[in-house]
């Protein structure tokens, strides 16, 4: 079955703690958390500290997506924070090998992120130690974005390489009922979402939905 990662992003932040409790509740599968530094993406969110809030509301895998310009820097920062994965963007790390293997040297497992334009193909000599590929289907760094229906055929190429390989793939960016369905057909095993998940209040259903 698919796993749901709620962002957190969509959440109030006036009750967070309510929110994470209210989600796990729910059946959610795991918490994604991004981290934007208003530099490589155009928004700007939050750091180690929201990462060790929610840490301390539940015990679902927290999925810390860094969506910034040094990851390297940070790996550290958000491993006390409580993350369980972590997930950099390949656009910016020169030395992706070494990056994955330090994440993984503290004991937290290691994904990439893919931007829409860029091409599965640069991870070809990483495969071998990444526990997920987060597929990107909207350009990253706002919520409520349009799904790209020609990211589907990234998903199904992950799907293909992997048969040598035991990583997951991830996908985010304009999930709904509809479009969960295609990611999963295409070989998704990981859905992220926000704006679907936290419509009307109606979390478990919501999830519900997009399995």
């Amino acid at each position: 079955m698919v796993l749901i990662a709620p962002s957190i992003l969509s959440a109030d932040f006036s009750k967070l703690r309510e929110e994470v409790i209210a989600l796990e509740q729910a059946g959610a599968d795991m918490l994604h958390i991004d981290v934007m530094d208003g530099h490589f993406v155009p928004n700007l969110t939050f750091g180690p500290k929201i990462v060790k809030t929610v840490r301390e509301c539940t015990k679902l895998p927290l999925d810390v997506h860094l969506m910034v310009s040094n990851p390297d820097d940070m790996v550290p920062w958000f491993k006390e924070a409580g993350a369980d994965i972590l997930t950099v963007h390949a656009e910016v790390c020169p030395h992706l090998d070494k990056t994955l293997q330090t994440i993984k040297s503290l004991g937290m497992k290691a994904g990439v992120s893919l931007n829409p334009s860029t091409s599965e193909q640069v991870l070809e000599y990483v495969l071998d130690k990444l526990d997920q590929v987060l597929v990107m289907t909207v350009n990253p760094g706002f919520g409520g974005q349009t799904f790209m229906t020609e990211q589907v055929t990234k998903i199904s190429h992950l799907r293909e390489k992997r048969k040598e390989n035991s990583y997951l793939i991830e996908v985010d960016g304009g999930i709904n009922a509809m479009t969960a369905a295609e990611c999963v057909a295409a070989g998704a095993d990981i859905l992220v979402a926000g704006t679907a998940v936290f419509a009307g209040g109606e979390y478990q259903n919501n999830i519900k939905l997009l399995r």
